[in-house]
């Protein structure tokens, strides 16, 4: 009877129907994809990518890229549906802090650090696509600042 309270049961996984993603792959997929991109969009403006999903024990940049003398860390949001807000809207100040963490533990392991006027700048690429709606892209250039100065 003990023995029988500790059996497990495994739920069964769904198949992936054609042209839906695999519920176990849902979230990893879709930020993939956003993160994709969100890097077609900054190299078709120019920007060079340094890295992608830098991640620290503080947190993690979705994309370091160069903007001429600016180093720009970029978080990237995509969402399928307003349920839960705009995708802007979830960068909070939460991920900023992390964002802020992430970016000076990136720039401390670089030689050239802060030392010969490096710029640092945060951005945020917002991917809508609602299945109610056309698809929309917005670049966020400089959408918030370090509080402490960075």
């Amino acid at each position: 009877m003990f023995w029988e309270f500790l059996k497990f049961k495994v739920k069964p996984v769904l198949s992936a129907v054609e042209g839906e993603e695999n519920p176990s792959e849902g979230k990893l997929s879709i930020g993939k994809s956003g993160e994709d991109e969100a890097v077609k969009l900054l190299e078709k403006k120019g920007y060079k990518i340094l890295e992608r999903n830098y991640r620290t024990r503080y947190g993690e940049a979705d994309i370091v890229a160069k903007d001429g003398q600016t180093v720009v860390f970029v978080e990237v949001k995509k969402r399928r549906s307003a349920r839960y807000g705009s995708a802007k809207e979830a960068v909070g100040p939460k991920k900023m802090r992390h964002l802020v963490m992430a970016a000076k533990d990136y720039i401390s392991k670089r030689p050239e650090g802060l030392a010969k006027g490096l710029n640092v700048r945060f951005d945020v690429v917002s991917i809508e696509t609602h299945r109610d709606s056309k698809g929309r892209v917005e670049h966020v250039i400089g959408a918030f600042e370090d509080a402490d100065g960075f």
